[in-house]
C-alpha cells in the first residue's frame, strides 16, 4: 500500500498540531492542559497529531518519533482510502494533499467528494478550487481550515506534477509571465489603453526605454530557465 512521504508527514504536523502529552481536545488550542488522572474531561483525550483511543491515558507523555509511529498507524485507512479511490497517477506531494484532505474531512467525505470525480475525470487542475470549498464546520466559515486548504492546495502544486494525458513530467515550470499579467496586457492593448500614452517627449523616451530593459531582462530570464532545466 502507498505511503504518504515524510515531507508529507512534516506538513500534516503543522496544520494538525502535535501535542506530545495527554490534552482534552475540547481545549482551545492555544491553551491545551496536561490531563492528569481525576481531571475532568468534556472532549476526547488526545495525544500527539490527534490520536485518540483506549491506549491515550491520562498523565501520559509521548516523544515525537512516538507521534509520527502513532499518524503514521492513524494514516492508514485514509492513505489506503485515497489509493483505492483516485484512478488517475499522483505525484507524491499531491497523494500526501489528499490524504491530508481525507484525515480531515473522513474518508467517506472524500469518496463522494466532486473533487474526486473531477479528478478521476483527468481534471488535475480542478483540485485546489475544490479543496476550498471545505471551508466550514457546522455551516460557519473557519479560518484554520480555510488556511488548510490552501495549504494543501499549496502542496498539490509543489514540484513534479501530473499532465492531464497522465504521464509525470520531471518538473513544473512557473510561467515567466502569468496568465493574469498576459491577459490585462492583452486587453490593455485590444482595448487602445495604449493611446494615452505619449508618443514624442521625454516621458515617451523612459517609457521606451523601461520597454526595453524589461525585454532585455526577460529574454535573460527565457534563456536562463531553458538552460538550468
Amino acid at each position: 500500500m502507498r505511503k504518504i512521504s515524510a515531507y508529507g508527514i512534516s506538513k500534516l504536523k503543522q496544520w494538525e498540531g502535535e501535542i506530545l502529552f495527554a490534552y482534552d481536545d475540547f481545549d482551545p488550542p492555544s491553551n491545551r492542559r496536561r490531563i492528569k488522572a481525576g481531571d475532568k474531561i468534556k472532549g476526547t483525550l488526545t495525544i500527539g497529531t490527534g490520536h485518540t483511543g483506549p491506549d491515550v491515558r491520562p498523565g501520559m507523555t509521548i516523544t515525537s518519533e512516538q507521534s509520527t509511529a502513532l499518524l503514521y498507524q492513524d494514516l492508514a485507512s485514509f492513505e489506503a482510502a485515497v489509493e483505492s479511490a483516485v484512478k488517475v497517477p499522483l505525484t507524491d506531494n499531491q497523494f500526501a494533499a489528499l490524504v491530508s484532505f481525507a484525515f480531515n474531512v473522513g474518508a467517506a467525505n472524500f469518496r463522494s467528494s466532486t473533487l474526486l470525480k473531477k479528478l478521476n475525470a483527468g481534471n488535475y487542475a480542478a483540485v485546489p478550487a475544490e479543496l476550498a470549498k471545505w471551508t466550514k464546520s457546522k455551516g460557519k466559515t473557519m479560518p484554520g481550515l480555510v488556511n488548510r486548504r490552501a495549504a494543501e492546495a499549496g502542496l498539490w502544486a509543489e514540484g513534479a506534477f501530473v499532465q492531464s494525458s497522465g504521464t509525470v513530467a520531471d518538473k513544473q515550470r512557473a510561467p515567466l509571465i502569468t496568465g493574469k499579467v498576459a491577459s490585462t496586457a492583452t486587453a490593455l492593448i485590444s482595448g487602445g489603453g495604449l493611446q494615452m500614452v505619449p508618443h514624442d517627449g521625454p516621458i515617451a523616451y523612459a517609457l521606451a526605454a523601461v520597454l526595453v530593459i524589461a525585454c532585455l531582462v526577460g529574454g535573460g530570464l527565457y534563456v536562463w530557465d531553458r538552460v538550468k532545466n
